[in-house]
């Protein structure tokens, strides 16, 4: 290693590496579920004309779609700035365009003031967050992994993934607490808008914390031995074709069974099963519990026995779970639904802490912001973008256990492609 290289690494202690990957996504996380949670409770009232619920709901619901879409441009944007500039400022940015997207909708006027432009610049906004949540993934797992000693890359990598569920925990925190101090009047004329505009100062926090770090040892070797690509876009796809596609679809049963635990299970249980909002956010934060605890068992898993080999049985589980979704999911019993809850999103968990650290050795140091970035945004396209809007429809057209049989199909699709998928030599 250079002298550049070692002094590089140096000030990039194990615990500030891994707080800073964490508080990143935390935030990153906590901004798009607040606006998850909003899609549901609040802007089918807020920003859409008024009418059919079910249509306002769908309409909402396709917003939230959008930065789904989003999220490949920020990683082919964010992706190009971290191969060639570097991991450090790109995070920067990805975290800037995160949060001053989020607190813009905090601030936009309601569709009873402005018309049309209410759910237009709604949609301008998720857009935003869709493109700093497509560069901030893979900076941060990136940031984990090149700072990990060998045999703990999968320990590191799934800090970042415990972003999604603390992000999930504060963001329905927040709204509980609405929920629980204001009437519904207080609610939607200006309580919603609380979480939104407060997170700007979590934003800073973030700031501070990523700006004090050096950059990657991984990164400064790529550098000090002129590895760096003109356009890692085009390296990725050109030279990676195979690996990007099989990498998408391994992730794709990820994206379906974490949005149909989350948004879609709030919409139809709030809706259609007749619970209380602040009694269905209850729920789902003890399910969200299993979420966080299964994520570092997957991790150590991951170590000892494979990256791949613990996402397939993650899989498998993922695959019968759906045969179960709808018995399981009953306005009847309560306790059903937090052991619905629970299954679904502790699946989530072991199938999401490796996949971080899985992505990222699909690809060369000179590519891998773009390409780990890439392939797992892509993955929120096929299997997150449409599933709340699928299961929706699907659930009221034929019932709940097409729901089920959705997320059964898309784990054979996920099944599939990790077994074609190529075993990388971790190149870290």
């Amino acid at each position: 290693m250079t002298q550049t290289s070692a002094s590089s690494g140096a000030g990039n202690s194990p615990r500030r590496v891994l707080f800073a990957s964490l508080i990143g996504t935390t935030i990153e996380y906590f901004d798009f579920y607040i606006y998850a949670t909003a899609a549901v409770l609040v802007f089918p009232q807020l920003f859409f004309p008024a009418g059919d619920q079910a249509s306002a709901t769908l309409q909402s619901l396709a917003t939230f779609a959008l930065a789904f879409f989003a999220r490949p441009l920020g990683s082919a944007l964010f992706g190009h700035f971290g191969d060639r500039v570097g991991r450090k400022a790109t995070l920067v940015a990805a975290l800037l365009t995160m949060g001053l997207s989020t607190v813009f909708i905090g601030l936009l006027p309601t569709y009873e003031t402005i018309g049309l432009w209410a759910p237009a610049l709604l949609a301008l906004c998720r857009l935003g967050q869709g493109l700093g949540l497509g560069g901030e993934w893979g900076g941060a797992v990136l940031l984990a992994t090149e700072n990990a000693p060998p045999g703990k890359r999968a320990w590191y990598g799934m800090f970042p993934q415990l972003g999604a569920p603390l992000g999930f925990i504060c963001s329905t925190g927040v709204f509980l607490l609405l929920t629980e101090f204001l009437s519904d009047a207080e609610f939607f004329a200006w309580g919603w808008r609380v979480p939104f505009v407060a997170s700007a100062l979590l934003v800073f926090v973030g700031l501070y914390v990523r700006l004090r770090l050096h950059e990657t040892p991984a990164f400064q070797r790529a550098i000090d031995n002129n590895e760096r690509v003109r356009l890692p876009m085009l390296t990725v796809v050109t030279k990676h074709p195979v690996t990007l596609v099989l990498g998408t679809f391994a992730a794709t049963a990820t994206f379906v069974i974490f949005y149909l635990m989350t948004v879609f299970s709030l919409s139809w249980g709030t809706g259609a099963l007749g619970y209380s909002r602040q009694e269905f956010l209850i729920l789902q934060m003890i399910g969200v519990l299993f979420f966080a605890l299964t994520i570092p068992v997957s991790a150590v898993i991951a170590d000892r026995r494979g990256r791949f080999a613990m996402l397939i049985a993650a899989t498998l589980g993922i695959m019968a779970f759906g045969l179960f979704f709808a018995p399981l999911f009953s306005a009847a019993s309560p306790l059903r639904v937090v052991i619905f809850l629970a299954l679904g999103l502790g699946l989530m968990g072991l199938t999401y802490g490796p996949l971080g650290t899985a992505l990222s050795e699909l690809f060369p140091t000179s590519v891998r912001y773009t390409g780990a970035s890439l392939t797992f945004n892509l993955a929120g396209i096929v299997g997150a973008s449409l599933a709340p809007y699928v299961a929706t429809w699907l659930a009221t057209h034929y019932g709940l256990a097409y729901v089920g049989y959705y997320l059964t199909a898309a784990g054979a699709l996920t099944l599939l492609a990790l077994l074609l998928i190529r075993r990388p030599q971790p190149q870290l």
